[in-house]
């Protein structure tokens, strides 16, 4: 288990890194965000972010979403992974919106878990970044990253990962934290080609050692 002060060295890096990283999602309020993580999954932002204004140009609250036919649905997401069942989760999300919760996103995290498509990871990051609840999603980036420095075990779940996360950083920082996670893991600590030789935590990153491993200039 590292010790704090490599929890702290973390942090502070992660810090001078990315002092604004953000939500890349584009949205404009709490329906667009959920309804944006919900199809972000197995999908980069990048392409949500091609596909959602079409979307919600055309179903821009959940009465219209919910009343929309789901072919239509799907024709307006079907650059994205999964698009035939993420097209009816979101229908079924905006109907349920409307008929539970007066067509409101809503703030807690039971009644965000409740909604289709919606499980624990999209429900953080719509408490964060919706509602400045403090919170620690956990995506492909976050578990990826946290694991490779050690601060989580391989054999870790994402619902592990989570807890170690938020017993390990202090909880007005899980928010900010979360989105330094994501941006480290998709523009530095890449799954395939991370930049190991450049990465001021080398020296605490397993694999990144064993990467850069007789690469060394005499």
């Amino acid at each position: 288990m590292l010790r704090k002060a490599e929890i702290d060295r973390i942090e502070a890096t992660l810090e001078e890194m990315f002092p604004d990283a953000f939500c890349e999602l584009i949205h404009r309020n709490p329906f667009e965000l959920v309804v944006a993580v919900a199809l972000s999954a197995q999908a980069t932002d990048v392409l949500v972010n091609q596909v959602t204004p079409g979307l919600f140009a055309a179903y821009p609250d959940p009465a219209s979403l919910a009343a929309a036919p789901v072919e239509e649905i799907e024709d307006k997401i079907k650059r994205l992974g999964l698009y035939r069942n993420k097209a009816k989760n979101i229908k079924a999300l905006a109907a349920q919106l409307l008929a539970q919760h007066d067509g409101e996103v809503p703030a807690e995290r039971a009644e965000l878990e409740a909604l289709p498509g919606v499980g624990r990871k999209t429900a953080n990051v719509v408490l964060s970044v919706a509602f400045d609840v403090p919170a620690f999603a956990v995506d492909t980036h976050v578990e990826r990253v946290s694991k490779r420095l050690g601060i989580c075990r391989w054999k870790d779940n994402v619902t592990q990962v989570e807890a170690t996360l938020m017993r390990r950083f202090k909880r007005e920082r899980w928010s900010k934290l979360h989105h330094q996670f994501i941006f480290f893991g998709r523009y530095h600590c890449k799954a395939q080609r991370p930049n190991c030789e450049a990465c001021p935590l080398l020296d605490m990153c397993r694999e990144g050692k064993k990467r850069t491993k007789g690469l060394a200039t005499p």
